[in-house]
This record gives structure tokens, C-alpha cells and sequence, in this order.
């Protein structure tokens, strides 16, 4: 196969190393763990293995007395000031950023239902 421009080979390499022409030698071996690795990806019949959730912080499982003082909170309120996400964040054993986040996304499922209503 032809290495030339907009081959596999030249985009990999390519990609690699930042270069935009294909350098006369490879800058990695072509036995080295990264050729291995991709060649069994290619190979028939092996398959993908997903990546996974990025590493981070997990989802949120919120209470149903967390979610029924949320609800009270935002049908008071949409928009939660400081003083407010502080107490809720204290009474509710959450995080500001939590609290702030819940609110985000309740007005803008709010926005949804009300757009679905029309």
C-alpha cells in the first residue's frame, strides 16, 4: 500500500508526530507497543472495548426529600442566590456546585416542558 498524503499511515503518523509531510524514517519503531496495539485493534474479529466513563466525579443520586426541598425551593425561586444555595447545600448535605447545577438543569427541563406545552 502506498504511504503517500491521506493514507492511513501518513494521517497516523501524521498525528503522531505534527509533521505534514511523511519523514523518510518512522520516529517509532515499528515493533514498539503502540504498533502492537493498533494492529490488534485492526485485526479481524477483535473488538472495540469502549473507554468508559471519563474519570470525574459520578452522578448524583439525589434523595427523595433532597428532590422534594429542591422542588419547593425552585417553584419559590428559578433563579437560587448565594445565601440560599448555602442553606440549601447545608440542609441538604450537598455541594454549592451541586445545588447550583440542580438549578440549571430543573429551569432549563422547565424550559422544555413549557416549549412541549405550546
Amino acid at each position: 500500500m502506498e504511504k503517500g498524503p491521506f493514507s492511513v499511515e501518513w494521517l497516523a503518523q501524521s498525528s503522531r508526530c505534527g509533521a505534514r509531510e511523511m519523514p523518510d524514517t518512522p520516529s517509532v519503531p515499528a515493533d514498539s507497543p503502540r504498533d502492537r496495539e493498533a494492529a490488534e485493534r485492526r485485526s479481524p474479529g477483535h473488538e472495540a472495548v469502549p473507554a468508559g466513563p471519563a474519570p470525574g466525579r459520578s452522578r448524583t443520586k439525589f434523595s427523595a426529600a433532597q428532590l422534594q426541598e429542591l422542588e419547593r425551593s425552585f417553584r419559590e425561586q428559578r433563579y437560587i442566590g448565594a445565601g440560599e444555595k448555602r442553606r440549601l447545600a447545608a440542609v441538604l448535605n450537598l455541594s454549592q456546585s451541586q445545588i447550583k447545577t440542580w438549578f440549571q438543569n430543573r429551569r432549563m427541563k422547565f424550559k422544555r416542558q413549557t416549549q412541549d406545552a405550546r
